[in-house]
């Protein structure tokens, strides 16, 4: 047997093959795969350790990398090698990863479950991330550790009006959906993605167009698994004990948790589920079959977790009603405040029932973009917004650090809100937003997309349209789905969905859906769509109320904002060499300005006095003689006729030496020397020639006015003639010489 050898299957989706194939590497991983297409290839494995002691969760890590070999480019970072920190893209797609195999994992396996995907070679055209779902799929169901796989991962587009899938890059900038689904062989089992403003129904048929077009994938992962799977390791979950099941729940109810699970505040609901909680272990004590045994008393908490469960989730099956005694199609009530901060450029407070947020617009200068290395290259972002969630918006106390869901939550709102943003074209600032999240039940990532709309219209950010989000749950009961809108904190633990979908009145812009069960059929789907449209409608309505339009000014502390255009000959000239004219400006000024070769300048102040001082100090290096008009000119060069003299910058003139003087002047010299400032009136302008008189202004200070028609400019001679005594050769025919018999370098005009 080679050391090389592989087993390998492919399937042909979407007019292009992928290949799976295992055992050439990564041998002594439980489960490894290489996924290929075209010249796109990402390693994926799988590894297990068995736990010292059982956990309350299910401990899987999911990370990604990409290699920046994989582009044949070096890191451009200090280092020059991939820093440990993945980059928000990588914790992004790692979270794709992570969320469709999760589900299928068993909760109860004693094992910490490890996958790793790692890019190796990328071609530009076909994007890794939905690969590596595929790929870790495939890497888990060869392995030896139990999992209810398969599923596939792919990329939905739409171009031109009909679907594609995993488009390629050039595909994808034509698309008006970028959705990334992952799907088992009966249903979608994740969703995530951005639109331009799509409508429902067409969200729903690709969907469904996309879920068979991928089952290719589900074939060729059962097939490896029948050539290359290894035997499952025996597992046997966890059995709970059904006595001390019925035994807790029963003291639990007789404590009072179904009126604990009724009180609508979420603080108070929390104590009184405490106190049923310490009721509880204080009855099992004084009884004597559990009194000495700890183990018992330990899966109290466990206990009162399921049956909290069970009681939620019957009462909306069968009454209609929920944890805050709202309906299933009832938002919860809105109040927004906006403006709330004096100095930013724009602020909003958004609360909806027990969540409630800060959103904040800053406004910056081209220079305030985000770079970021990548595959591909570098790419500059001028639309950025973050989400934070600090601990003491739900009353904890946490190490404070970006988390990977802080991450995901914020790239979620910021592609609900990038659809309606005006192009740099319109309005050349660089946005960015923030939304701080001050407290939470619930759908805290919809309330930054109302925020954060707020706060760009408060900022005078010229959005196309008003944006608005809501999370919907699912309450699965057999056959039968409770869709329910705007879900608490609580309603997601307990829930089999979270389904956040934002947009505009007429479409969708960002979708976002997590199940925990084994799939969701797309008619109800398309249910939780509908709900999630007439809910978004109630929401926009609320917003239009505190905030009708964009405000039609920016704020007096936003960048004030200009563009002027200067021949490009001068740019050079403006930026000076080794940049000490730009930085001359920018520093006295304190404006950022950005040059581009067609002479293009993008002026960004602080006050409007500023801008207008860098404007003048920018067009200074494009000024343009106008006759009639004194400069103080540096005299550059002398020569037997006149002065050389530079009147602007890179705008030069001649003073003929009968202009030098208001008497006669029998050397240049004796007036003019190089580097010296000379004050001189124009009083020629012939195209790019110019001619400029010391004596009009020594005139016009003896109180004698000068006029254009005054121009002193010798007539020409009759042929033949000698020129008079003491003047010089001067009209525009002739050519001067110098001693030495050559041609000089300027005529007299």
């Amino acid at each position: 047997m080679s050391l090389l050898d592989c087993t390998r299957v492919s399937a042909n989706v979407g007019g292009k093959e992928i290949v799976l194939e295992t055992g050439r590497i990564a041998r002594q991983a439980n489960g490894a795969i290489w996924v290929q297409c075209g010249g796109t290839v990402a390693l994926v494995t799988v590894c297990e350790a068995v736990l010292d002691a059982p956990k309350s969760f299910f401990p899987l890590t999911v990370e990604y990398a990409e290699r920046m070999y994989a582009a044949g480019r070096i890191p451009g970072n200090f280092f020059r090698r991939e820093i440990g920190r993945p980059s928000d893209h990588e914790t992004l797609v790692a979270r794709l990863i992570d969320r469709p195999i999760r589900p299928l994992f068993p909760k109860t396996y004693p094992s910490e479950v490890q996958v790793l995907a790692t890019v190796i070679s990328a071609d530009g055209e076909n994007d890794p991330d939905v690969l590596c779902i595929t790929a870790a799929s495939a890497a888990t169901c060869i392995s030896s550790i139990p999992f209810a796989g398969p599923v596939a991962g792919a990329r939905l587009g739409r171009v031109d009006g009909q679907f594609v899938l995993n488009p390629t890059t050039e595909e994808l900038k034509r698309s008006d959906m970028d959705i990334v689904l992952a799907a088992s062989r009966d249903a979608v089992v994740m969703v995530e993605g951005e639109c331009k403003l799509v409508s429902e129904q067409d969200f729903i048929d690709g969907l469904n167009w996309a879920h068979k077009a991928i089952q290719p994938l589900i074939d060729a992962q059962e097939e490896l698994v029948r050539l290359a799977g290894k035997e499952k390791v025996s597992f046997e979950p966890k059995q709970d004990d059904p006595e001390l099941f019925a035994y807790v729940e029963n003291l639990a109810v007789k404590s009072g948790m179904e009126d604990a699970l009724r009180t609508p505040d979420k603080l108070l609901r929390k104590e009184a589920r405490n106190a049923v909680k310490a009721k509880v272990k204080a009855l099992m004590v004084e009884d004597e079959r559990y009194a000495d045994d700890p183990e018992a008393q330990a899966a109290i908490g466990d206990v009162l977790e399921h049956l909290e469960k069970k009681l939620v989730r019957q009462r909306v099956i069968a009454e209609g009603t929920r944890i805050d005694n709202r309906d299933t199609k009832t938002v919860r009530p809105i109040e927004i405040e906006m403006s709330v901060l004096p100095r930013a450029h724009g602020s909003a407070i958004f609360a909806r029932g027990e969540t409630k947020t800060i959103a904040v617009t800053t406004l910056g200068s081209s220079t305030d973009e985000q770079q970021v290395d990548t595959l591909n290259g570098e790419e500059f972002k001028r639309f950025m917004l973050h989400y934070n969630f600090p601990p003491y918006t739900v009353g904890e106390v946490k190490p404070v650090r970006i988390s990977r869901r802080e991450i995901g939550h914020g790239h979620l709102a910021e592609r609900a809100l990038k659809a309606v943003l005006p192009s740099a074209e319109k309005f050349p600032y660089t946005i960015r937003v923030v939304s701080d999240t001050v407290e939470s039940n619930g759908s805290s990532s919809m309330a930054a997309v109302c925020g954060g709309c707020l706060s760009l219209m408060d900022a005078g950010v010229p959005i196309s349209a008003p944006v608005a989000g809501v999370a919907m749950g699912l309450i699965k009961d057999g056959d039968n789905y409770t869709v329910l809108t705007d879900i608490l904190g609580d309603e997601d633990a307990l829930g089999d969905m979270d389904f956040k979908i934002a947009g505009t009145a007429n479409g969708i812009s960002a979708i976002q859906m997590d199940i925990k069960i084994n799939g969701l059929p797309t008619d109800v789907m398309a249910r939780a769509l509908e709900q999630a449209r007439v809910a978004r409608l109630h929401v926009l309505d609320v917003m239009a109320q505190y905030m009708p339009a964009v405000r039609s000014e920016l704020s007096p502390y936003a960048p004030q904002h200009m563009e002027v255009f200067v021949d490009p000959e001068v740019i050079r000239m403006i930026i000076g060499p080794g940049g000490k004219n730009i930085k001359a400006i920018t520093s006295s000024t304190g404006a950022s300005i950005d040059i581009e070769d067609s002479g293009r300048v993008t002026i960004f102040a602080p006050t409007h006095e500023s801008m207008m001082a860098a404007k003048e100090m920018v067009l200074y290096y494009d000024q343009h003689a106008e006759l009639g008009k004194n400069y103080n000119a540096k005299v550059k060069r002398v020569m037997e006729i006149g002065a050389i003299v530079e009147i602007l910058p890179n705008v030069e003139a001649l003073v003929h030496i009968s202009q030098l003087d208001t008497g006669r002047v029998e050397k240049t010299e004796d007036v003019a020397h190089p580097g010296e400032d000379m004050m001189v009136k124009v009083i020629e302008i012939n195209g790019d020639r110019i001619r400029a008189s010391r004596k009009a202004v020594l005139l016009e200070s003896q109180g004698v006015e000068w006029k254009p028609e005054d121009t002193v400019r010798p007539a020409p001679r009759p042929r033949g003639d000698k020129p008079h005594d003491g003047e010089r050769r001067g009209d525009k025919r002739g050519e001067h010489r110098n001693q030495g018999g050559r041609r000089s370098d300027r005529r007299d005009d």
